[in-house]
């Protein structure tokens, strides 16, 4: 029963921390080197990393136009970003200037000798495994003065203070509410059931 129930808190724990991890912000400082726009087909599982799409079925696809930013990495590693808005949809970034974000990504393409790097904030995965149709969604930019520059996630921290907090006052109060309430009402049960014993045991003894 103990290895059930650790292993039940380790796969929450899992998914919390990977839903987190997908939703929460991220900042990468990036060269860019091209926006394009292309067609693409919507329809499966990967769904869910897009925004309205739910109409989307195993039998009809969706087909849109997606603005894309393909970008280099310091290290010299590429990376490609979706522009797309989130509207009034998960993740609540109410992002709505998708068209604002191209033109200053393009206005931002720079090359190897005279290189421009951005700090661009998004969130999402790019999972290379499941096709090349999974993108992390570019959010805002902005220019920065070199790829050595450090960018404190104050945002992160204050959200996952606040909700470490939040947890520990919600299982500090139902540990109260368990040890006032519950705990009580199952020694109760328990001293009732001890004092049925007693009298089953003591009837059929005088028997």
């Amino acid at each position: 029963m103990t290895y059930i129930r650790w292993t039940f808190r380790i796969l929450v724990l899992l998914l919390l921390s990977s839903c987190l991890h997908y939703t929460l912000p991220q900042r990468d400082i990036v060269r860019i080197v091209d926006t394009y726009e292309e067609r693409q087909d919507f329809g499966g599982f990967t769904d869910i990393f897009w925004q309205n799409t739910g109409a989307a079925t195993s039998d009809a696809q969706i087909t849109r136009d997606v603005l894309l930013m393909q970008t280099i990495r310091p290290s010299g590693k590429p990376s490609v970003y979706r522009n797309q808005d989130t509207g009034w949809g998960w993740p609540p970034y109410f992002k709505f200037d998708t068209a604002n974000l191209q033109t200053r990504a393009a206005d931002f393409v720079s090359t190897e000798d005279d290189p421009q790097w951005i700090a661009i904030r998004h969130y999402g995965w790019r999972i290379t495994w499941l096709g090349d149709g999974i993108f992390p969604n570019a959010l805002s930019m902005k220019p920065v003065d070199g790829p050595d520059v450090r960018l404190i996630p104050w945002f992160n921290i204050v959200f996952l203070t606040i909700l470490i907090l939040g947890l520990i006052t919600i299982w500090r109060l139902w540990r109260n509410f368990w040890a006032r309430r519950v705990d009580p009402m199952l020694e109760d049960i328990d001293e009732a059931g001890d004092a049925a014993k007693s009298r089953f045991w003591n009837f059929f003894g005088r028997g």
